[in-house]
């Protein structure tokens, strides 16, 4: 009896405990014996992975902004221009017909200045230097004359070459004030007097009834008054043609 109930307690153990459960887990994978050490990754396998690529953000600019970076845009090319600009028309501008009419009667104008001047100082310095020195008497005596004659004579000649030394000194003032065109005066200059040549009318064949017209252009200050030079010559050539 007794062997009887040892045998069923065995046989009950037997099914409530399987063989596979009470075996030890030598050849299980949870054993530190068999487990595969772990390599370590280089660093170019352990950089994290990129992200998702993300497309640039396009920024689209306001009516403000666009009216903005045309403007500075604007300016930035308009900066330049004056600045080539400037030097050209400090340096040298071209010289136009007027212009150089204009500067024509004012180098006369100081010429006349400055030759009146002249002569004044010589007649002022001569006179002094015949009065000091009595050398009107001296010439009374040599040519026979009255010392008020050869005075007066002496001083005339004074002032004669004073009046012809000073457009030298008004041509030098002018030559001193526009140095800057002076190159441009002498080509118009020439030019100029090339035009008065070729159009101007024959002396010879002037009359008290018909007179040269300003055989020299002299009193042209203007275009304007070129082309009415240029009438009185043709109207001194008719002229001379009806009286011929």
């Amino acid at each position: 009896m007794l062997s009887t109930t040892n045998l069923r307690s065995t046989r009950a153990l037997t099914y409530r405990f399987q063989p596979a459960l009470l075996t030890p887990c030598a050849a299980s994978p949870c054993s530190t014996a068999s487990r595969p050490t772990k390599t370590p990754r280089s660093p170019a396998h352990s950089a994290p992975r990129p992200s998702v690529l993300h497309k640039p953000s396009v920024r689209i600019p306001s009516r403000a902004s666009a009216r903005l970076a045309s403007t500075s845009a604007s300016a930035a090319a308009a900066v330049p221009s004056s600045s080539n600009n400037n030097p050209s028309s400090a340096s040298e501008q071209p010289l136009t017909w007027n212009r150089f009419l204009a500067l024509r009667k004012t180098r006369r104008r100081i010429s006349l200045v400055s030759s009146i001047l002249s002569a004044g100082g010589c007649t002022a310095v001569g006179a002094m230097v015949l009065m000091q020195r009595d050398l009107d008497s001296i010439g009374a005596q040599t040519l026979g004359l009255d010392p008020m004659i050869v005075l007066g004579l002496s001083t005339m000649g004074f002032a004669a070459v004073g009046w012809l030394v000073g457009p030298f000194f008004g041509n030098a003032v002018f030559n001193l004030v526009y140095r800057n065109v002076r190159g441009q005066i002498d080509a118009k200059e020439r030019a100029f007097y090339a035009r008065i040549k070729k159009y101007r009318v024959d002396p010879t064949s002037s009359s008290m009834a018909n007179p040269v017209p300003d055989y020299y252009g002299e009193k042209i200050g203007s275009v304007a008054d070129y082309r009415r030079w240029l009438k009185d010559q043709r109207a001194f050539n008719l002229k001379r043609g009806r009286m011929i």
